[in-house]
């Protein structure tokens, strides 16, 4: 499954190439720019003076001349691609944060609730403080029923990757599982190691 930020990346940089595309079109005719720099555009190009028209009249006679079915098309074409533009934008509006998480699992204990941000916190200040870790990110996810933890984990260059992990995994995870209540909380974790200046060999 494509994570939602690289699938909004792709959809963002496909809308804006098109965009783009489109513009640069219009401003190479509109400005004359093919004639004035004696510059030759593909056969069949549209839009290369500007006198031209993206639709002609004789273009449309033709699509006209298609039957009933030519605007019900365009028209079913248009609100396809206006619906899917909305479904895009209330994902994105959507929360993709727990916001607060009932202490004690489910059902909650007496109503208490902790936000997610505090709970990420206090998790990477305790992986933070791991024996060579460098630096410690961690994000809620998920539904407050169901939260996921992601943990980026910036490691010193002599720190076992293996050692590191089963630290967390011990420490800082397991803390936060048990106070939460969640024992089957998915975490995933992202390990890097930090860069060190090259040793001058004097």
């Amino acid at each position: 499954m494509t994570p939602r930020p690289v699938l909004n990346r792709s959809l963002l940089a496909l809308a804006g190439l098109v965009l783009l595309g489109g513009g640069l079109l219009i401003l190479f005719a509109g400005f004359d720019v093919y004639r004035r720099h004696d510059l030759a555009p593909p056969a069949g190009w549209p839009l290369t003076t500007p006198d031209d028209v993206l639709l002609g009249s004789a273009d449309r006679a033709r699509w006209s001349s298609q039957g009933w079915w030519w605007w019900p098309a365009v028209i079913a074409a248009l609100a396809l691609v206006a619906l899917v533009a909305l479904w895009w934008l209330l994902a994105q509006l959507r929360r993709r944060r727990p916001g607060g998480l009932s202490v004690g699992g489910i059902p909650p204990q007496e109503g208490v609730e902790l936000r997610d941000r505090a709970l990420s916190d206090a998790i990477a200040a305790e992986a933070g403080a791991l024996p060579g870790v460098e630096h410690a990110a961690v994000r809620i996810t998920g539904r407050p029923a169901h939260p996921r933890t992601r943990v980026r984990l910036t490691l010193t260059p002599h720190r076992a990757p293996g050692a590191a992990l089963a630290a967390l995994c011990e420490g800082p995870l397991r803390t936060a599982r048990r106070s939460t209540g969640f024992p089957d909380m998915p975490t995933e974790v992202r390990l890097q190691v930090a860069r060190h200046k090259p040793h001058r060999a004097e």
